[in-house]
């Protein structure tokens, strides 16, 4: 795990990713699981925290800002800034809660429709906590058939045992690469910021960094 700190400042790409979903159904659990290869009881996310993963996927090295929030009502202030600017949107609901299932329909994606800033945004619906199949009382099926209602990617893992975490959101980084408006949007930051060192370098002529 170390090998990463040495390039976090170098990547191709940027993009901002939403997990959404309602209180419990394990969204922070997911992105420590994806972050720091360990899962603790967590407690309930406030407000909202972020937290960055650089990996590479398809080739390109990226940085991934990801955006959990907390599913209760009370701290929905935040929504419109949030939602801003974002490239994908994890829905995540727990396999063995029928509510939260049913509330991605009728509260999260009517939200993402509400607030989303791109068109073109990638959404992908996540049935979390598979490790408990015994309690399951959603099927893999009826997850299937929602996320081709709403235009998702659609997947099944445990944040617990680590099953397809990983693939979320490689999944959903590479379904955003196939989108040239987003795969724009992820760009120009990182170009901009090698802009202003060019810039810099010619503005010290002399300095050798521009006439090599």
């Amino acid at each position: 795990m170390g090998s990463s700190s040495g390039q976090s400042n170098s990547y191709d790409l940027s993009f901002k990713i939403l997990l959404i979903g309602d209180s419990g159904v394990g969204k922070s659990s997911l992105l420590v699981s994806f972050i720091s290869n360990s899962v603790e009881d967590l407690a309930p996310t406030i407000g909202v925290d972020f937290k960055i993963k650089h990996l590479t996927v398809g080739g390109k090295r990226l940085k991934l800002t990801i955006w959990d929030t907390a599913g209760q009502e009370k701290f929905r202030t935040l929504t419109s800034s949030y939602y801003r600017g974002a490239q994908g949107v994890i829905l995540v609901y727990d396999v063995t809660r029928r509510e939260t299932f049913t509330n991605l329909s009728d509260v999260w994606a009517k939200e993402v429709d509400l607030y989303s800033t791109s068109q073109d945004c990638v959404k992908m619906l996540v049935g979390n906590k598979v490790d408990r199949e015994s309690e399951r009382v959603v099927s893999r099926e009826e997850g299937i058939a929602l996320a081709t209602e709403h235009g998702c990617l659609f997947l099944e893992c445990s944040a617990k045992t680590r099953e397809n975490v990983e693939q979320c959101f490689e999944e959903l980084a590479l379904k955003i690469m196939e989108v040239p408006c987003l795969l724009e949007e992820g760009s120009t930051v990182v170009k901009r910021n090698i802009l202003k060192q060019k810039q810099e370098q010619s503005a010290h002529p002399g300095g050798g960094g521009c006439c090599l």
